[in-house]
C-alpha cells in the first residue's frame, strides 16, 4: 500500500468513533415551529432513515479521520503520526539514501566528446547535464588508467554512481578497478555489466578476478562455462591463459602447459600471439621444461616487435 493512501471506511472500526455527519436538527414536517437548531432527543427518527444507525452513515466526501492514524517502523514501535501515514524523516529508512562520494576533478579541456560515438549513444537515456558528467568521467578513465590506475579507478566509482544501470559504464568501472588492483569491486561491476547487457566479452577478466582474489577453482568454473563459447578469438585466447593460471595456482603444472597448447600457437599476426606464446613458454619454465621453454621465449620474441614482453631475455 502507498504510504499516503488511507484505508477505506469499510476497514475501519466506525463504532470506536463519533459519526462525521452532524444532525439536521429538523423537527417534524407537522410542526409549526422554526428550527431551534438543536435535535429533539424526545422525538423518534422518522422518514426511510430511522432504522439507520449514525454510526453506520458514511463520512461526508470520503474523508478520514487522521488524528488516530497509525504506522508501523522498522523498530516494531507504533508512531502517531498526525500527518496521517507519511513516514517522518527521522524514521525514514537511511539505507535507501544514496550515499556522498569522493568525485575527482575533471580537467576542463575533458568535454566528453572524446568518446566513441558508440558509447555517446549509449548515454543518450541519461539527462543532457548528466550524459556529460558521465562521458567526461569515462574520458579520464581512458587517460589515467596506465599512468595512475587508482585515480582511474576513482573516476569510474563517479561514472557508475551518476549512470549506474548503464552496462558501458558499469564495464569500464569494472576494468579500472581491475587494473587498479580492486578485484572484489571489479567483478561486482562486470557481473552487473554482463547482467544489463549480456554480453560475456569480460569473462576472462571476470575469472582473472576470482584468482586475485585467491580463488582459482572459481575462476577455472569459468573457464569451463557455457559462455565461453560464445567469446570471440582474442577473449578465448586470454581465457586460456587465465585458466592456465589458475592451473598453476593449484599447483598443476603439467596441466597449465596442456591448457596453453593449442593450434593458435602457430599464429604469428594477430595481437594475442605475442602473450599466448610468452604465457606458454613461461608455463613450460614453470613445469621444469627449461629447454623447451627458451624456444618458446625465442619465438615470442620473434613476433613482439613493440618488445612488450622481457621473451628475448628470457630465450
Amino acid at each position: 500500500m502507498d504510504d499516503r493512501q488511507r484505508p477505506s471506511n469499510s476497514a475501519r472500526d466506525n463504532s470506536s468513533r463519533p459519526s462525521s455527519r452532524p444532525s439536521t436538527g429538523r423537527p417534524s414536517s407537522s410542526s409549526s415551529r422554526p428550527s431551534t437548531g438543536r435535535p429533539s432527543s424526545s422525538r423518534p427518527a422518522t422518514g426511510p432513515n430511522k432504522d439507520r444507525r449514525r454510526e453506520d452513515l458514511p463520512a461526508r466526501g470520503g474523508s478520514s479521520d487522521r488524528r488516530g492514524a497509525t504506522r508501523n517502523v522498522s523498530d516494531g514501535r507504533e508512531v502517531i503520526d498526525p500527518r496521517g501515514f507519511r513516514a517522518t524523516p527521522q524514521d525514514r529508512d537511511q539505507s535507501r539514501i544514496r550515499p556522498r562520494i569522493f568525485e575527482p576533478d575533471i580537467p576542463e579541456d575533458v568535454t566528453g566528446e572524446e568518446l566513441e560515438k558508440s558509447v555517446r549513444a549509449e548515454l543518450l537515456s541519461l539527462s543532457v547535464e548528466n550524459a556529460k558528467v558521465v562521458a567526461r568521467h569515462l574520458v579520464c578513465i581512458n587517460i589515467h588508467m596506465d599512468s595512475d590506475p587508482e585515480l582511474a579507478h576513482k573516476h569510474g566509482i563517479a561514472a557508475a554512481h551518476h549512470a549506474g544501470r548503464l552496462a558501458v559504464v558499469r564495464e569500464s568501472a569494472g576494468y579500472a578497478a581491475y587494473r587498479a588492483g580492486h578485484y572484489e569491486i571489479a567483478l561486482k561491476e562486470l557481473r552487473a555489466a554482463h547482467r544489463i547487457s549480456g554480453d560475456v566479452s569480460m569473462w576472462p577478466v571476470m575469472a582473472d578476478c576470482e584468482r586475485g582474489m585467491n580463488r582459482p577453482l572459481k575462476a577455472l568454473n569459468l573457464a569451463g562455462s557455457d559462455e565461453v563459447k560464445r567469446l570471440a578469438k582474442p577473449e578465448e585466447i586470454e581465457m586460456r591463459i587465465v585458466a592456465s593460471g589458475a592451473r598453476r595456482d593449484l599447483g598443476e603444472l603439467d596441466a597449465a602447459v596442456i591448457t596453453l597448447t593449442c593450434k593458435e600457437l602457430k599464429t604469428e599476426n594477430e595481437e594475442w600471439a605475442v602473450r599466448l606464446r610468452y604465457a606458454y613458454a613461461d608455463a613450460l619454465d614453470a613445469a621444469g621444461r627449461k629447454d623447451e621453454a627458451r624456444e618458446w621465449f625465442a619465438k615470442c620474441a620473434a613476433i613482439d616487435h613493440d618488445e612488450a614482453t622481457d621473451a628475448a631475455d628470457r630465450a
